[in-house]
């Protein structure tokens, strides 16, 4: 891709404002998301004549949600441009989110001027101490000199290693100082930034000597492997061994739902098979996935009896909540290079890969099916992923619709699945998915949302008209805060505290107000036909689906129980 100039190439001096969108350019930036405030006024000036677009989305938050869906459906840095003050704090939750998950961000916070930072200036915050414990890394550029090294080393930072979010935060003085000194950047080295990406070849030996005396090995693979752009060989590592294989949240799709290896979501809300083979594995090889709670949710009494093998790009993740046997630093791709070029031996486990698609096939997630009175969530779930051939790219909000997602859309690539995994963060869902179609304008994006989420950050329904994007949003409206009303009726008493929605707005009425067309669906005889229906129209739709306010996310590892303790199993 030829990187992007600002149209005035042939001036020989540029205002700091100027000098920043060249740096983006030099980035291969495709797009910003961003809105407008005082102190960053001077590069919406520079923006104005320059081709990279801003996408304004109508809160800043967002912007940095959306930025995280194209980040996270491309691999790419996101990128996010707003205001000093509150502009800077709406984009905190995002930038946590980001943090959690490893997503790529570079955002650039505008700042009070130089000479009254510090001193309570209109629309001052110190952003950088704000975000000091939710980045990789932050910069206040104080000098006009060290712009184009500090977005050089951002940028660096942000896409290297273990991925995620840098701030640029940026004084409106900077933005207007000119220069004349324009340099190109030398291959960025920070001394104290080194990432290894190369596992050690004594601990690939050791992790495929054991691999190989194991009777009942595991595969467990997480986000990291697509992150590395891993996917393909983690196929073809599965295709030579045939090694029953567990996903996390954000892992789903790295090896399709209907491969014979794949037992499913493990933790949580995850497969009685995943979860069963993660308790009786004596084996388990871990790529790219960080150990987290909604995992492994008892530590001690996770995979008692395996040997554990650890790959991650990041050392601080080895050994944090797991005790890791044969522990690897390294990159996913590089590693798994490594373990395909490993002199092929047969593993003996025929009777443990029988034991584990038995189980696949006697306990898979399933639900009331003979209840016609309602429509069953999982039911409308499972059936856009028939319609949709497990091909779209699916962003979700948080909550009940996202782990039945999780258990009943058909994922069959790497980076499919866009969501809140780390931080779980509500009213995610909706600019996500507008990211992700910004991304892939060709590709169908679906995406699924709770009523809760939805009243969060239902404003930013007013771009897709503006850019005739064509995304489904599937409202699942349960008249409830559906995760936390679950939480209540099975672990407090069934005391609904402020978790039920007792007045809604009309959702139908509030997308036509947007210009958009809202479907209803509310008879569980038609839904079907009905789904089929909307699903041909081509354009922006609302499709609210009224389901009970009483179903549960089944089966369910209680909080702090370990994994082959499930409730809601049925047939157990």
């Amino acid at each position: 891709m030829e990187n992007r100039q600002i149209k005035d190439e042939a001036q020989q001096s540029y205002s700091g404002a100027q000098l920043l969108l060249r740096c983006l350019g030099q980035q291969d930036v495709e797009m910003i998301f961003g809105y407008p405030g005082g102190a960053v006024l001077p590069i919406y000036d520079a923006l104005y004549d320059a081709e990279i677009p801003n996408i304004l989305t109508r809160h800043e938050q967002g912007a940095v949600h959306a930025a995280q869906g194209y980040a996270k459906s491309t691999g790419k840095p996101g990128v996010v441009l707003v205001t000093s003050g509150p502009g800077a704090t709406n984009v905190v939750t995002g930038i946590a989110d980001a943090m959690a998950d490893s997503t790529p961000l570079v955002v650039i916070t505008g700042q009070v001027a130089s000479p009254v930072i510090g001193k309570d200036a209109f629309q001052e915050a110190d952003i950088l101490g704000i975000t000091l414990p939710i980045t990789k890394h932050n910069y206040q550029v104080r000098c006009i000199e060290d712009l184009e090294q500090t977005v050089a080393e951002a940028f660096h930072i942000a896409t290297t290693g273990r991925k995620g979010p840098v701030v640029i935060d940026l004084p409106k003085d900077m933005t207007l100082a000119v220069t004349d000194k324009v340099r190109e950047v030398a291959p960025i080295q920070i001394e104290s930034y080194q990432p290894n990406v190369n596992p050690s070849e004594g601990q690939i030996n050791k992790l495929m000597a054991q691999l190989q005396k194991a009777s009942c090995p595991v595969l467990l693979v997480g986000a990291g492997v697509t992150a590395a752009g891993g996917e393909e060989l983690f196929r073809a590592f599965v295709d030579k061994y045939h090694i029953p294989t567990v996903s996390t949240l954000l892992g789903l799709g790295v090896l399709p739902n209907g491969a014979p290896e794949f037992l499913g979501m493990g933790g949580m809300h995850g497969s009685y098979a995943a979860n069963m083979a993660l308790a009786e594995c004596d084996f388990l090889l871990n790529i790219g996935s960080r150990f987290d709670d909604r995992l492994a949710s008892c530590p001690p009494e996770f995979a008692p009896h395996a040997t554990i093998a650890h790959i991650d790009i990041d050392p601080a993740e080895i050994g944090k909540v797991i005790d890791t046997d044969i522990p690897i630093v390294g990159d996913a791709k590089v590693a798994l290079e490594k373990l395909l070029a490993y002199p092929y031996q047969p593993i003996q486990m025929t009777l443990w890969q029988e034991l584990c698609q038995q189980r696949k096939k006697s306990y898979p997630f399933t639900f009331d099916r003979e209840n016609t009175d309602e429509i069953k969530p999982q039911r409308l779930i499972e059936k856009i992923g028939e319609m949709t051939k497990g091909q779209a790219y699916v962003a979700t909000d948080v909550g009940q619709h996202q782990m039945w997602v999780a258990q009943y859309y058909p994922f069959s690539f790497g980076r499919q699945i866009i969501t809140s995994g780390g931080l779980g963060t509500m009213g995610y869902g909706i600019p996500a998915g507008i990211g992700v179609q910004f991304a892939h304008p060709d590709k169908e994006v679906i995406v699924f949302v709770g009523d809760g989420g939805f009243q969060m950050t239902n404003q930013e329904l007013a771009i897709l008209n503006e850019f005739q994007l064509n995304v489904k949003f599937i409202l699942i409206n349960n008249s409830s805060l559906g995760m936390v009303r679950q939480w209540q009726e099975s672990f407090h008493g069934n005391r609904r505290s402020a978790s039920v929605f007792t007045n809604h707005p009309d959702f139908i009425k509030l997308a036509e107000a947007y210009g958009i067309k809202g479907t209803k669906l509310s008879n569980p005889a038609t839904f079907e036909a009905e789904l089929e229906e909307a699903f041909t129209y081509k354009g922006p739709q609302l499709i609210e689906v009224v389901v009970s306010s009483s179903e549960h996310v089944l089966p369910m590892i209680p909080s702090g129980m370990p994994n082959h303790k499930m409730i809601g199993v049925k047939g157990q």
